[in-house]
């Protein structure tokens, strides 16, 4: 069985900024409920690790990974790693400033670039795996845990943009990989042991969802949901994901993802390839309040 937690944070998309403290709160509850310690025992991270929180600031502002969200989860792992082994990243510098991230490359600190920081850039050797050959970006090549702090959003092509998809930005050529609804290529880049062999985690940002037209934003179709996903299973929790989307899209009167003929498949090949769970069978969803 694969557990997915979902916590829900009322209010917080009309507060301009969320306290320390409930964003504390959040996580210490979030990783209770997974059965997780985020101090020197815990069964996720060491203080030797360098961890990678890859978040998805390609929509701006008003639909990217809320800065007080990812810079609590860094806050929250510093108790068992020094914020300085800690790296909040995304594609480029200009989409975290964008997005309202302040970019912070010093070594006695919390790291936030983007793969197009001066003397970080992508491998030099040509990655291939299955379907899939590309050049990654440095910073995940140089980290040992990785976490996906991701945004839930409709997709035209492949459906449903989560924390497996996500990781798109850590190549150099993701437009490569949209055909045939991106399948089976999110599920192989996922495999590529640089990123499986690192993945601790994925925290999906719900707090507001894009369930139609994405993955860029429009206010017309996109709905608060407030509440933020945890789960150590990749493939559960975009499942989960998933079922957010069609429950919105099904509120506003829209047709099915399959029956647009957008069905996220890749989801299913993940599950197929061994990656994580997909049948809601073997999903336990666990929800709270902070």
């Amino acid at each position: 069985m694969s557990k997915v937690v979902s916590i829900h944070v009322p209010g917080i998309r009309r507060t301009p900024e969320l306290s320390q403290a409930r964003i504390a709160s959040l996580y210490k509850k979030a990783f209770s409920l997974l059965s997780l310690d985020s101090g020197p025992t815990s069964p996720l991270f060491s203080p030797k690790d360098k961890v990678g929180i890859k978040i998805n600031t390609l929509g701006g502002k008003r639909i990217s990974t809320r800065r007080e969200i990812s810079e609590g989860l860094a806050a929250h792992l510093s108790s068992a790693i020094p914020p300085e082994k800690i790296t909040i990243w995304d594609r480029s510098n200009q989409e975290l400033k964008n997005s309202g991230y302040r970019l912070s490359t010093g070594v006695r600190r919390l790291r936030v670039m983007g793969t197009d920081t001066r003397g970080i850039g992508y491998g030099s050797e040509l990655a291939v795996h299955r379907s899939v050959g590309s050049l990654f970006s440095n910073i995940q090549s140089e980290i040992t845990s990785s976490v996906s702090l991701a945004i839930v959003k409709d997709h035209g092509l492949a459906g449903v943009t989560a924390g497996m998809k996500n990781y798109f930005g850590a190549i150099h050529n993701p437009n490569k990989y949209h055909d045939n609804g991106c399948n089976p290529f999110i599920a192989d880049l996922f495999d590529y042991s640089l990123i499986k062999n690192k993945h601790r985690l994925t925290v999906l940002d719900c707090l507001l969802v894009q369930y139609h037209r994405g993955p860029a934003f429009h206010s017309q179709w996109a709905a608060g949901y407030e509440a933020i996903l945890f789960s150590l299973d990749p493939v559960a929790a975009d499942y989960i994901a998933w079922t957010i989307i069609e429950k919105l899209r099904e509120k506003k009167g829209l047709p099915s993802l399959k029956e647009e003929n957008r069905e996220p498949v890749y989801i299913r090949t993940a599950a197929k390839m061994g990656l994580g769970n997909a049948d809601p069978e073997k999903i336990i969803l666990m929800e709270d309040e902070a």
